[in-house]
């Protein structure tokens, strides 16, 4: 088995969840999902956030899981193709019920992101790089960006 990541997150409502995740292009993994407990959602063959019911969620930790509309833990940046990509996961995240640049947009030219929040609060943030640009720019080479 490749090696993989495994976002989980405790979510209100699972099946809202994936209604959400769908519109920002998430594709439902069945075999892995249980109505009203557990969802696993594909951004990519490595990359599979698992929707889980707050009380599934709590069942695999003695921590307090937190509020992600007032508390945060993580941020999870999401790779894009383009600027124009970046603009359209947040546009899509706003139709579908989410909350669209909770945080500033950053523009440094060679590389662009904004933010967005699901419909628990958890935050995303797609970015768009080019590579040899930024790390031209980052080692003081004003030409390349």
């Amino acid at each position: 088995m490749s090696k993989m990541i495994f976002v989980n997150l405790p979510v209100a409502d699972v099946e809202a969840s994936v209604t959400f995740y769908e519109a920002l292009g998430f594709t439902k993994d069945e075999r892995f999902c249980e109505a009203g407990k557990a969802a696993a959602m594909v951004w990519s063959d490595q990359i599979v956030f698992m929707l889980l019911s707050r009380d599934f969620f709590a069942s695999f930790t003695k921590k307090q899981v937190i509020d992600a509309k007032t508390q945060v833990q993580a941020l999870m940046c999401l790779s894009m193709d383009s600027r124009a990509a970046v603009d359209a996961i947040v546009d899509k995240a706003w139709e579908s019920g989410g909350k669209a640049d909770p945080g500033p947009t950053q523009d440094m030219g060679a590389m662009y992101g904004r933010s967005f929040e699901d419909l628990d609060g958890h935050v995303f943030e797609p970015m768009w790089m080019d590579l040899d640009a930024f790390l031209a720019m980052s080692a003081g080479d004003t030409e390349a960006a």
